[in-house]
């Protein structure tokens, strides 16, 4: 039953990453020997050579796949995220880069644990992305969406920025800062964390704004309710600010710009093989302290 739910199988990995080249190869031969039909993103084909497979765009994959398997870092996982999501197919990681909290299969454990999920041994994730526009007199003029976060930066300057922030029509703060963070809990283990936020579950339905060196030290992380639709207004003068969603390129900003960040409708879904453990990952991950005894 597990193998017909997972018919075809898209396979989407690191350009230019011998490392993640290496687990593609190992995980297309895993994959013909269990029977599947494979389709490889078409930009990977002539970097694996002459294997005689199906190539496509990731929107055909999106289309037609019925699980995706990801090889590389979390930044691989995060670009496809923001493409499958909106085809409601489920997402497998294979870890080629350095943390791995959504990448969580060890190149060590390929087969084995490749072999579990297509065995029908898996937990379901959902996350929930980031929609961000930016308008400028009433007309839109950029957009993107974030697994991780939306960063609001001072570019190339070394200026502090201004700005007013707006959570579901109220006023909330007017702040002199380098930036803001606004993180969904997935981007909670990373830049936000390390601009001092606070690690969210999963499972959580929240938003963390986390501001950036701000000018005055009461101001803190404000974390949201995730349906929370959040307007920021540009009030810096002379700079042009850097919106990105995900470390992406940006957008630049101006005096009177308006930037709006909500809950993009449909979740990513993330498969999971057994005895994945969130806490386990922070530990491993960030160094946290077995119990005593272990070590």
């Amino acid at each position: 039953m597990a193998r017909e739910m997972f018919r075809n199988i898209g396979l989407v990995a690191r350009a230019g990453s011998e490392q993640a080249l290496y687990s593609l190869r190992q995980l297309v031969h895993f994959l013909q020997q269990r029977g599947c039909h494979i389709i490889v993103e078409k930009a990977l084909l002539n970097e694996l050579g002459d294997m005689g497979l199906q190539g496509g765009t990731r929107k055909q994959l999106g289309q037609s796949c019925d699980l995706v398997i990801v090889v590389g870092g979390d930044g691989s996982l995060l670009g496809a995220a923001r493409t499958f999501a909106g085809f409601d197919v489920p997402l497998l990681g294979i870890n080629r880069g350095r943390l791995g909290f959504l990448t969580d299969i060890l190149p060590s454990e390929l087969e084995t644990r490749v072999g579990q999920v297509l065995d029908g041994e898996f937990t379901t994730e959902y996350r929930f992305l980031m929609d961000m526009e930016v308008r400028r007199g009433g007309a839109a003029i950029g957009h993107g969406s974030a697994l991780n976060d939306v960063v609001l930066l001072s570019g190339d300057s070394v200026h502090m920025i201004e700005f007013e922030l707006f959570i579901d029509g109220l006023f909330v703060y007017k702040q002199r800062s380098d930036g803001l963070i606004i993180s969904t809990p997935t981007g909670s283990t990373a830049y936000a964390l390390s601009g001092g936020g606070p690690i969210m579950h999963p499972r959580l339905d929240a938003i963390v704004l986390v501001p950036m060196n701000p000018h005055t030290l009461t101001s803190r992380p404000l974390v949201v309710d995730g349906n929370s639709d959040i307007r920021i207004r540009v009030t810096t003068h002379k700079l042009h600010p850097l919106v990105s969603c995900d470390g992406q390129d940006g957008v630049r900003v101006q005096l009177d710009d308006e930037i709006r960040i909500s809950k993009k409708p449909q979740r990513l879904k993330l498969l999971h093989p057994p005895g994945h453990d969130f806490y386990e990952a922070c530990r491993s991950k960030l160094g946290w302290s077995n119990r005593l005894g272990d070590g």
